[in-house]
């Protein structure tokens, strides 16, 4: 089955008809647990029109110490079906403790110990999942003081334990670089590339001395110099951009999503 390809955008209700009406559209991602029972109509037209959709998970909380929900996997593995998907993706996050939601993607200690958690928790994931699993490295404002490893050797070593794929956040490594130190040439320089199976490319803003990866804003002219940077360096097979709230004109998407095609290379969807 093969992969998202080319440059895509994050299917939500909101801008429903914008991306329907995208001509070149060849790929959108869902978040998996906004699916439930029947794929919205909007999504099942996308799908008969041979749009690959790939089911992005949010709640699995593959990084928590306990054993990963069997139910939450299930849920994925049916959208993945629903969908026809040729993968699924997920966040190397916590999102649970001892009972206790937190609402937030959470980082982890970058430790061995964590290594562990997260690759049992991730080939749980896998034996119920009927496509691969493609992990997305999270932002996050602060390490952890316990930290053993750094961010390419803690992603690698998941990578490694589990033979998952990546999915690069770049806008992630942009804010990662600014709040927490670090220069995400080198990062890129460290990550295995050619197990890139998509990237998330996403607008944020400064706030309070913190760069925050909102989702909400354009995306900065720095983290599109990291798509640039990162095709140099070895190109992705699909780019995705992701928009989930205060939806700007039709213009100002179109025109990101062809700053996407012309800094990757890849054809124009709009």
């Amino acid at each position: 089955m093969t992969g998202p390809s080319g440059v895509g955008i994050g299917w939500r209700p909101e801008i429903a008809g914008f991306v329907a009406e995208l001509p070149g559209l060849r790929f959108v991602e869902v978040v998996a647990e906004s699916v439930h029972g029947e794929l919205p109509p909007g999504l099942a037209e996308l799908r008969a029109r041979g749009v690959t959709v790939v089911p992005h998970g949010v709640r699995l909380s593959l990084g928590g110490a306990e054993p990963v929900d069997p139910a939450r996997v299930a849920h994925l593995a049916r959208v993945a079906e629903l969908v026809g998907a040729p993968l699924v993706s997920e966040h190397i996050a916590f999102v649970r403790a001892g009972g206790l939601e937190a609402g937030h993607l959470l980082p982890l200690p970058r430790s061995r110990e964590a290594v562990a958690a997260v690759a049992a928790n991730v080939r749980r994931a896998q034996a119920e999942l009927p496509v691969p699993l493609a992990l997305e490295p999270i932002a996050a404002l602060f390490d952890w003081p316990d930290d053993e490893l750094d961010e390419a050797d803690f992603l690698t070593e998941i990578l490694d334990a589990t033979g998952a794929t990546l999915l690069l956040d770049v806008a992630n490594v942009h804010a990662n670089a600014r709040n927490r130190g670090g220069d995400p040439l080198a990062l890129l320089d460290r990550l295995p590339l050619d197990r890139v199976a998509y990237v998330h490319v996403a607008g944020g803003a400064e706030r309070g001395g913190f760069y925050h990866d909102t989702h909400t804003d354009p995306v900065p002219p720095e983290v599109l110099d990291l798509v640039g940077a990162l095709c140099a360096r070895h190109r992705p097979p699909a780019l995705l951009l992701e928009r989930d709230g205060r939806y700007p004109p039709a213009a100002e998407l179109r025109a990101e999503l062809d700053a996407l095609a012309a800094t990757s290379g890849y054809p124009v969807v709009t």
